[in-house]
């Protein structure tokens, strides 16, 4: 035994002290020559310069270096990972292929490169920035990824794709340029916040990821804001999307979401759509300033809408459905601007009752041609008619204590 506890102590001591600081020299095969000599802890200081890709890291080291260029030769990933504890810092990568089928990237991240942390980094006018695919625990933090618009959409890569990397957190990061900003399919476990997305097509694009969390994101100025696709027990908060063509937000087979303190601003065809998505909760959101503030369709059953701002939008409600659908919870509703009522006791609830939408609406919308007969008297006459009786309508939305001032304010736009 007194043999043996030396014996673990040194074996144990041995991997630190062992570990160096190494500054790489210039020279074509540099940086794949360090690589090939470092011991796992090493971490290696690139000056500034150029670097030749691809390189693979396969032993835990950290590789960082201001104003260090690591550049590939147009074919296939830049950088690959395989090996557990890599963090890569401060670098720039670029020189990616242009193959999705291959998934060309700047940094891959493969199975086995647990615990990576890729921390200040920029990569530019690869077809997919960083690509986290079998990697668990990983951090992408603070780091600028541009990708490419010349080619032609669905040509290009995500600015981080993600596939089965549980404990993933991407935080921090500016993503423009590309397809889409994030891109996950199959992965759980994850936080992604306090991210920056513009020129894309997707600013942020889920499809079968649970229990993921999506807050203090920025999206501007793109064809959507945050789509969300076959994904459970999602946690969505105060999100801003500003500008964005078409949706501001996107659910479609997204059951058990909490989507709290988000805001669309100055949106394009619709704020929020809601396709064959349950259980969901919506509470304290703005929507503002849409075509559409929000479209509902496809059978979606158990959803609470309570606390929202429906500001300024051409429709505020469109539902196509015979079924009376309730928008308020425990005596509270949503704002809308459009609804003209009285609050005598001023509890900050209106005294009558807001039905967004009437049979000559869903009339219009399922027969569009219909359009042409509505300034006639028998359409306006329809639409007076059921003002004045409520029984007449033939279903729909109802919120039955609407508020008479929105509960969250417009953020300001994040530069």
């Amino acid at each position: 035994m007194r043999i043996l506890i030396p014996l673990v102590l040194s074996l144990a001591l041995a991997s630190p002290l062992s570990a160096e600081r190494v500054t790489v020299g210039p020279g074509q095969d540099a940086l794949a020559t360090a690589l090939a000599r470092a011991r796992p802890g090493d971490e290696l200081v690139l000056p500034p310069g150029t670097y030749a890709g691809p390189v693979e890291i396969d032993r835990p080291v950290t590789l960082t270096g201001d104003d260090a260029r690591i550049v590939g030769p147009g074919a296939g990933s830049v950088i690959t990972v395989t090996a557990p504890d890599v963090t890569l810092r401060g670098l720039a990568v670029s020189g990616a292929g242009a193959s999705l089928a291959d998934l060309d990237s700047g940094i891959r991240l493969l199975k086995g490169a647990d615990r990576a942390r890729l921390e200040g980094l920029t990569l530019e006018g690869n077809l997919i920035g960083i690509d986290v695919h079998g990697a668990r625990d990983v951090v992408v933090r603070g780091n600028t990824i541009l990708g490419r618009n010349d080619l032609r959409v669905a040509e290009r890569g995500p600015g981080v794709y993600v596939w089965n990397a549980p404990g993933l957190t991407v935080e921090d990061n500016i993503v423009s340029r590309g397809r889409d900003g994030v891109f996950i399919t199959t992965s759980d476990q994850a936080v992604y916040r306090r991210n920056t997305f513009s020129e894309l097509r997707f600013a942020f694009h889920s499809m079968y990821a649970n229990r993921i969390e999506v807050t203090d994101n920025v999206s501007r100025g793109n064809d959507m804001g945050f789509a969300f696709m076959y994904s459970t027990r999602l946690t969505i908060a105060n999100n801003l999307s500003v500008g964005d063509a078409n949706h501001g937000f996107f659910m479609n087979f997204a059951n058990r979401a909490e989507l709290i303190g988000n805001t669309v601003r100055d949106g394009g065809e619709k704020c929020l759509f809601i396709y064959n998505s349950n259980n969901n909760r919506f509470t304290g959101n703005r929507f503002e300033g849409c075509g559409i503030g929000l479209h509902f369709t496809a059978g979606s059953e158990g959803n609470v809408m309570t606390g929202n701002a429906f500001v300024g939008n051409r429709t505020q409600v469109k539902y196509v459905g015979t079924r009376w659908l309730e928008w308020s919870e425990a005596g509270q509703g949503n704002y809308w601007s459009d609804h003209v009522a009285f609050d005598v006791n001023g509890d900050g609830i209106a005294d009558s009752p807001y039905r967004p939408n009437d049979a000559v609406d869903q009339l219009v919308w399922s027969q569009p041609a219909a359009k042409l007969l509505m300034r006639t008297p028998a359409l306006q006459l329809m639409r007076w008619s059921q003002s004045r009786f409520p029984g007449l309508l033939p279903g729909g939305v109802i919120d039955s204590h609407p508020l008479t001032a929105p509960q969250i304010s417009v953020p300001e736009v994040v530069q």
